[in-house]
């Protein structure tokens, strides 16, 4: 099993950022500079066409860092940030670039490169998680959440429809297809983001997927606007979220 390597780290604002590999697979870890022992960590995934350490990636992290005491981690996906591009990448991408240039739907092209890269992405986020609890600030009990939309949860629901460890997620911004079956085997709390004006994704695609979660407790939120309108407030709804399901079953039962 690979380690987490360290490959650099800064402080700022009562936030520890540290980069660092896991094999080939390059992330970030975000941590109280306090240092506390056993938090909850966060595993967030990145949209399409973004890195681990995207403007959205790294205000999220902070907001949980901040206002949870979490820890968060990011990885980037196959083919994004510094990890390189295979020749199936680079024809998928170009089909997508000539599509949306010629004003077509780019939605089928999007979840068929998408579930390929999830496929690749699955078991790097196992085996970065595995790494991660071996952390004395993590360690193998604590509680763990997943945040990802877009892209994010592409690979977010086949990751925690086969992943026990994880307890609580946020997914949201993505067709049904491929994911609608997967996501009848997760049962855990869900958070679920939908933009009613999406030009990409049809309302209805939006609703099915949603729909399609086998969890007891599970919430749709919509709001009105296009695909990449998705309000600023969606990110502390997801920190509030985080922190009544992590924090709760990171409390010992009396």
């Amino acid at each position: 099993m690979h380690s987490v390597q360290f490959t650099a780290e800064t402080s700022s604002n009562g936030v520890i950022e540290r980069d660092f590999t896991v094999g080939e697979v390059t992330g970030a870890l975000w941590s109280p500079a306090s240092g506390a022992d056993r938090a909850p960590l966060v595993l967030m995934g990145h949209g399409g066409g973004n890195h681990r350490k995207s403007p959205a990636m790294t205000g999220r992290a902070h907001r949980l860092v901040t206002k949870c005491g979490f820890n968060v981690a990011t990885i980037d996906a196959p083919g994004h940030g510094g990890r390189p591009l295979t020749a199936h990448d680079e024809q998928e991408i170009a089909v997508m670039q000539r599509t949306m240039a010629a004003g077509e739907p780019v939605g089928p092209i999007v979840v068929r490169y998408n579930a390929h890269l999830a496929e690749r992405a699955v078991p790097e986020w196992q085996a970065t998680l595995d790494a991660l609890q071996a952390l004395p600030e993590i360690g193998a009990d604590g509680p763990v959440g997943y945040f990802g939309l877009n892209m994010g949860t592409a690979i977010g629901v086949p990751f925690v429809a086969i992943e026990p460890r994880i307890t609580a997620a946020v997914f949201g911004l993505h067709w049904p297809d491929v994911l609608a079956e997967l996501a009848k085997q997760i049962t855990i709390p869900i958070e679920f983001d939908l933009q009613w004006d999406d030009e990409h994704i049809p309302r209805e695609a939006g609703l099915a997927l949603f729909d399609a979660f086998a969890s007891k407790e599970k919430t749709l939120h919509a709001n009105a606007g296009r695909h990449k309108e998705l309000p600023r407030f969606e990110a502390d709804s997801a920190v509030h979220f985080f922190a009544r399901h992590l924090a709760r079953a990171a409390t010992p039962s009396a």
